[in-house]
């Protein structure tokens, strides 16, 4: 017995079937459906590091800035409902959270400062880092009043998006959300990103099931989110009042 199959591997017996050759980049050598290969080289981490944009400044978070967020979270209770974390009832709460954020390489937290009121209002992260992916999540978004549907809040994000795409040259750019955030999904939808289906009850968050509502970017589908980007925050689409002349959607629709 053990001779015939040693005939077999030599190929001098019938009923082994030989590897076939393939030019086919979506099929291994024996013809079964694979992935197309990719550039596997591990991308570079993300660096604590600022940002300096047209309206706003990304800055690593930090404990100094805890003063201006206590401020901007005042009276925002329920804009908390889907995160992981808050409100905050004091002070000294969010100093904590800040400073545990402040510490942590993933997430990578980053806080919101604008121009116009040199105050922090918010901050934002890039977070489930895995460079041998080449693939990212942008998350952890809170913005305050004064911040949420501005100028500067489009651009908080497309700086972080521009860096990892762009500069860092990962693959795969991720929003995910609690499914019942109306507002999150259509944030992902206006910037681009592309629906993937639904993870029910994904996590169990302050005690309740989260479904997760899963987005995402792919690198031949950047260039176009980034051009209607830039052409969405370019001065020459902002009218003298400080509005959009013409809608993120809409310039993307027109290629």
């Amino acid at each position: 017995m053990l001779r015939r199959n040693a005939a077999h591997l030599d190929g001098g017996a019938a009923g082994v079937q030989e590897p076939a050759m393939t030019t086919d980049p979506t099929t291994d050598t024996w013809g079964n459906p694979v992935g197309p290969l990719l550039d596997a080289t591990p991308r570079p981490l993300p660096a604590r590091v600022p940002h300096r944009g047209g309206v706003i400044d990304l800055e690593p978070l930090h404990v100094r800035h805890v003063p201006d967020l206590w401020r901007a979270v005042q009276g925002q209770d329920a804009s908390w409902s889907w995160m992981g974390y808050g409100p905050f009832a004091t002070e000294a709460a969010l100093r904590a959270q800040v400073a545990a954020f402040a510490s942590a390489h993933d997430p990578l937290v980053w806080a919101v400062r604008a121009h116009r009121s040199g105050a922090i209002e918010g901050w934002l992260s890039l977070m489930d880092i895995q460079p041998g992916n080449a693939a990212v999540e942008i998350g952890h978004i809170w913005f305050g009043p004064r911040l949420r549907r501005t100028r500067g809040a489009t651009e908080a994000m497309a700086i972080l998006m521009r860096h990892v795409m762009d500069d860092l040259g990962y693959r795969r750019l991720v929003w995910k959300c609690n499914a019942l955030n109306a507002a999150s999904k259509t944030a992902a939808l206006r910037l681009g990103f592309v629906p993937e289906g639904v993870l029910r009850a994904a996590l169990v968050i302050k005690g309740r099931r989260r479904d997760t509502a899963m987005f995402s970017i792919l690198a031949d589908e950047w260039p176009a989110c980034r051009d209607a980007l830039l052409a969405w925050l370019d001065e020459a689409n902002i009218d003298h009042t400080g509005a959009p002349r013409e809608g993120l959607a809409a310039i993307r629709a027109r290629g």
